[in-house]
């Protein structure tokens, strides 16, 4: 399987870096990832809902030039659906065996996604109701991947 990583904004601490690159390591066993930084926009100190609209279409664009016109896309959202390590794990050998060979997640910026690829998504998915930074969600999702891989493949995993 393929799985593309979208994500607004570059990571900026050694350590989020460290633990992304060791779960690039380990998911190499089971599948092809690549993770694509776009550019994020720079959001002034009180901005206006306008202006907040303004920056999440800016990056949406960018998201959306980096998505093939066939692609199978999953929407990290607050809103969207919560899964148990085991039924994510599911989901995507089911995803596969629905012959979905390449999935891409999408990871917005700081004020989120706009509506633009929430429309363009197949599945939204939500880790939790508390939001995180895009960086430790980058971590928490190539995690949650890499377990679901072990689950898959009946290997141990800690529960």
């Amino acid at each position: 399987m393929r799985i593309t990583i979208i994500c607004v904004g570059k990571i900026k601490e050694k350590f989020y870096r460290d633990a992304i690159a060791e779960y690039e390591k380990r998911l190499s066993k089971y599948c092809k990832l690549e993770i694509i930084e776009v550019a994020d926009e720079k959001t002034p100190d009180k901005a206006s809902p306008m202006e907040e609209e303004h920056i999440k279409e800016k990056e949406a664009q960018r998201i959306l030039s980096k998505i093939k016109e066939d692609a199978y896309v999953c929407t990290l959202e607050i809103a969207g659906k919560k899964f148990s390590s085991e039924s994510f794990a599911d989901w995507m050998e089911q995803s596969g065996i629905r012959g979905i060979s390449s999935i891409y997640f999408v990871i917005g910026g700081s004020l989120g996604l706009h509506s633009s690829v929430l429309k363009r998504s197949n599945q939204s998915l939500s880790f939790s109701d508390m939001t995180f930074p895009h960086q430790l969600m980058r971590v928490i999702l190539c995690e949650q991947i890499y377990r679901a891989f072990r689950i898959i493949n009946k290997e141990p995993y800690h529960k």
